[in-house]
C-alpha cells in the first residue's frame, strides 16, 4: 500500500469531533472565506469573468493589493511604494515568504511606522502630509472594495448564503460551549450570516448610543455565555477612533473613517491597541484551554503575529489540537502553512493533494473502498482522480484511482459539509 493520508479516516474524524458537543470548537477565517462568497446581480445570479469562473464578491488580500496600486497614478506615491516594496522585501530574509510581503496590511504598516517618525522631514521622498494622504487613500480604497453592503447592484442575501449556511450550523449545533470566530477580514460577511439567522454575538463592544470597545469584556466567560464570539483581528468597517474619549468606537455612520487595521508590527497607545492585543490574548486563551479544536480555514499565514501567538499557545496546552484546511493545489513541502505545521504535531495541514498529519507530509490517499454506508458522504467531499485505463484494452478496464483532491479547503464545501452533518436530510439553503 502507498504511503499516504486516508480522506475517509480524516472526514470521519471531523466527523466525530463535531457530533461531540461538549468539544470546545473555534474557526480562524481569513480572506478566502469572503472570496468563497459569490459575486451576484440583482436578481441573485452568479457572476462570471470570461473564463467562465465565478467572481468573488469580495476580492483575496492579493488581488485587493493589485487593484489598489494598479489605480495609483500620482508618481511620488509610485515612487514611494516602489521603495517600500524594497524595505519590505531586503527586510525578509525568507525566500517563500518575500514572495509574498509586499501586500496591504504590511504597506500599510510601513506607511505608520514611518508618519511616528518622520517629523518634519522626507521618507520615502514623501512629507507627512503625503504619507498621511497615501495611507487615506488605501483605506479608502479597502472600504470600497469590502463595502459591498452599500452596493445595490448586488443580492447581498444571495451573495452571502454561504454565511447564512454557516450561521445556520452555529445556530442549531446546541454545543456546550459557545462557538468562537477569530477572522481577519474587514467586512461585514459574518455579521450579515448571524443576523439573517437571528444568532445572538458578541465582539467586544458595549453599548448602544456610541458603542466602544470593552476589553475587559473579552475575557469574561459569564457574560453572555452562549453567544457566538467574534473577534475580527484586523479590524472592521465601521470602526473608528473616538479621539476626545480616547478609545475605538463602532458607528455606521462614521466607517468613512475607519477601517481600523493592526498589522502586528505596529506598537499603539494603549487605547488604540486594545481591539487587536485584547482579541490576540483571546486567540491565545482558546488555545491554551484543553479540549478543543481550532480549524482554520481561508487564513494564508501571512500575520506572523498571529502564527506566533498559535504557536506559543499551543506548546501551553495538552490536548487543544489545530486543523488548518488550505486552499492551495500546489502545497509542498516548502509552503508556509507546511513549515509552520512541522513545529507542532498537533497541527494538521491539510490543502487539495497533499496533507501534513502526525508529522508526516503525503498525499491523500484512500487506503480502501469506503463501505456502502460511507460512500455517498465520503465521495461528495474527496474528489477521486479520474481512473485510468489498464493495457490500453479499451473501455471496461479503467483502474479506480485512490488518490484525489480534499474538497473541504474550500469554505463553500466545508460549509456544506456542516449542513450536510447536521442536515443529511436535507439540501443546502439558498
Amino acid at each position: 500500500m502507498e504511503k499516504g493520508h486516508d480522506p475517509r479516516e480524516f472526514i470521519r474524524g471531523i466527523q466525530q469531533i463535531l457530533i461531540n458537543n461538549t468539544i470546545r470548537i473555534g474557526f480562524l477565517f481569513g480572506a478566502g472565506t469572503s472570496m468563497a462568497a459569490p459575486l451576484t446581480n440583482k436578481d441573485g445570479k452568479d457572476q462570471f469573468d470570461e473564463k467562465n469562473r465565478r467572481k468573488p464578491l469580495i476580492p483575496g488580500v492579493w488581488a485587493m493589493t493589485d487593484h489598489i496600486i494598479s489605480s495609483i497614478t500620482d508618481e511620488s506615491f509610485q515612487k514611494a511604494l516602489s521603495i517600500i516594496k524594497e524595505e519590505l522585501e531586503d527586510a525578509e530574509l525568507d525566500e517563500e515568504k518575500k514572495k509574498s510581503v509586499f501586500m496591504l496590511e504590511n504597506i500599510i504598516s510601513s506607511i505608520d511606522q514611518k508618519l511616528r517618525v518622520i517629523g518634519k522631514g522626507t521618507l520615502c521622498d514623501l512629507n507627512k502630509d503625503k504619507l498621511k494622504e497615501l495611507r487615506t487613500l488605501f483605506q479608502k480604497e479597502i472600504k470600497g472594495l469590502v463595502a459591498v453592503h452599500n452596493n445595490e447592484d448586488i443580492n447581498l442575501n444571495a451573495s452571502c448564503r454561504l454565511h447564512h449556511n454557516f450561521a445556520r450550523w452555529i445556530r442549531y449545533a446546541a454545543r456546550k460551549h459557545a462557538v468562537e470566530v477569530f477572522t481577519t477580514n474587514y467586512d461585514y460577511l459574518f455579521e450579515i450570516g448571524f443576523e439573517s439567522q437571528h444568532l445572538p454575538y458578541f465582539d467586544g463592544f458595549v453599548g448602544g448610543y456610541k458603542p466602544f470597545f470593552d476589553p475587559i469584556s473579552v475575557e469574561n466567560d459569564r457574560l453572555l455565555p452562549q453567544w457566538v464570539r467574534l473577534w475580527k483581528l484586523h479590524g472592521s468597517l465601521g470602526w473608528g477612533y473616538d479621539s476626545e474619549e480616547r478609545r475605538i468606537i463602532r458607528s455606521r455612520e462614521i466607517s468613512d473613517d475607519g477601517i481600523v487595521i493592526y498589522p502586528s508590527m505596529l506598537k499603539y497607545d494603549d487605547s488604540r491597541k486594545q481591539p487587536y492585543s485584547s482579541y490576540i490574548e483571546r486567540l491565545s486563551s482558546f488555545l491554551k484551554k484543553d479540549d478543543g479544536v481550532l480549524f482554520i480555514c481561508g487564513y494564508s499565514f501571512g500575520d506572523e503575529h498571529i502564527n506566533d501567538t498559535i504557536m506559543n499557545a499551543l506548546a501551553q496546552s495538552k490536548s487543544t489540537t489545530i486543523i488548518a484546511l488550505v486552499f492551495d493545489e500546489n502545497l509542498n513541502e516548502k509552503s508556509i502553512p507546511v513549515n509552520i505545521g512541522r513545529r507542532s504535531n498537533r497541527i494538521m495541514v491539510c490543502g487539495n493533494k497533499k496533507a501534513l498529519i502526525g508529522g508526516a507530509f503525503a498525499d491523500w490517499i484512500l487506503k480502501r473502498e469506503p463501505a456502502k454506508e460511507d460512500f455517498e458522504f465520503i465521495d461528495h467531499f474527496f474528489d477521486r482522480d479520474a481512473p485510468t485505463p489498464e493495457n490500453d484494452k479499451g473501455k471496461g478496464d479503467e483502474q479506480m484511482k485512490a488518490t484525489g483532491r480534499l474538497k473541504l479547503v474550500n469554505f463553500m464545501d466545508f460549509v456544506e459539509f456542516l449542513i450536510k452533518l447536521s442536515y443529511p436530510s436535507k439540501e443546502m439553503v439558498s
